[in-house]
């Protein structure tokens, strides 16, 4: 029984999850250390609201209705963790998952606010709009040796901008938000499945959600058993020694850009084609969901199964935030919380180099008392 706990100890996978765990009581409890710090009287209030989320409602359908919503947008969260980590797997830093997101926003309203078209054409121009523009970071790595986190944070802005002004075709005369799907499209909401039903009829939980689950399972599969991504985690080691190998170092950069940039414009497609939320055409700054992305993809072991959990608990007290109680507190305290874990999840190498040494340590120990064990008899 000794050695069994000690090699679970010693999986890679396990102390990913007890490090993950770790940070998250530890955010949770430096920010309760912080609303203390803000306002004593409210403290235990404040951290229970972001931890419960919908649970602060008392009524079961209530529950079942806000529990829907948090899937809605864990559903982009997940998309933009998984561009992150696919990236960072071949040793890029995808920080555009922000711009992609952005651009497949542009792409998936305007197919379908203004070219009319069905949900599955707005939801591949997506896809392919976000990998165009990861392509653009990917051949400038590859060919001008421009790292991919200036390139893409320039780029974050442009998308931005370029997308504010192409939605603008597109919206209500009287507001800067865009029209809705329902009063101009219903083709380009995205099926139900009857998932609906499920969340006291909560009408935007639909496709999405298993489609991003099914995505992530599919990246998992590409990156851990497939020869192309073998391929790109090489290149991503060492792209001298994949290009030595006969491996086409710039194609697989520039194809693993693309692909990261596809997953985020994906994500974007999921929640504005449900019909959850309308773009703002005055936005001035770059949606949360694509920063949000990285700090899922770090929480979650850099894993695609790992990141669906984060991206849920990165969403769930994310959207705790805003019942608190606002005459003490921000909402935005939630996001300074989830800042907390995520910058605490630096240290999950650390605490698995420690947890190693322990364990090396015990094991030193056990083996010289079995030593003296057996020159006693």
């Amino acid at each position: 029984m000794k050695k069994e706990k000690t090699s679970l100890l010693r999986n890679g996978a396990v102390q990913t999850l007890l490090g993950s765990l770790l940070c998250i009581l530890l955010g949770l409890l430096l920010g309760y250390v912080i609303l203390m710090m803000i306002n004593p009287a409210g403290a235990n209030g404040a951290i229970l609201a972001i931890v419960e989320n919908f649970m602060t409602y008392s009524k079961p359908a209530s529950q079942l209705r806000y529990f829907g919503s948090t899937l809605v947008k864990t559903a982009p969260l997940l998309m933009c963790s998984l561009s992150v980590l696919f990236a960072y797997k071949v040793g890029l830093f995808n920080i555009g998952a922000a711009g992609q997101y952005v651009v497949g926003t542009g792409a998936a309203l305007y197919c379908a606010l203004g070219l009319k078209l069905p949900w599955f054409l707005c939801l591949i121009a997506a896809v392919l709009a976000g990998a165009a523009l990861g392509a653009v970071s990917g051949v400038l790595k590859s060919y001008c040796n421009v790292n991919e986190v200036i390139s893409c944070i320039m780029l974050n802005w442009i998308s931005l901008y370029s997308v504010n002004m192409l939605l603008t075709k597109v919206k209500e005369e009287t507001s800067p938000y865009t029209y809705t799907l329902s009063s101009t499209n219903e083709g380009a909401l995205l099926p139900s499945l009857g998932l609906g039903g499920l969340f006291n009829k909560n009408q935007y939980v639909g496709l999405a959600i298993p489609l991003a689950i099914v995505t992530a399972v599919l990246v998992w599969v590409l990156l851990e058993k497939t020869k192309l991504g073998y391929e790109l985690k090489a290149t991503g080691c060492n792209k001298y020694a994949a290009k030595y190998c006969g491996m086409r170092e710039r194609k697989n950069l520039i194809l693993t850009m693309a692909i990261a940039g596809g997953l985020a414009g994906m994500g974007a497609a999921m929640l504005f084609l449900s019909g959850f939320e309308q773009w703002q055409c005055t936005q001035s700054a770059v949606p949360a969901m694509g920063f949000n992305g990285i700090a899922a993809a770090f929480l979650g072991g850099l894993n695609p199964i790992g990141a669906i959990f984060s991206s849920y608990f990165i969403q769930h007290i994310t959207n705790g935030g805003a019942y608190v109680d606002k005459t003490m507190y921000s909402s935005q305290i939630s996001d300074v919380i989830s800042a907390l874990i995520i910058y605490l999840c630096a240290f999950v190498l650390f605490f698995k180099i420690a947890l190693n040494r322990w364990l090396d340590r015990r094991d030193e120990k056990r083996q010289a008392a079995a030593g003296k064990g057996g020159d006693g008899k």
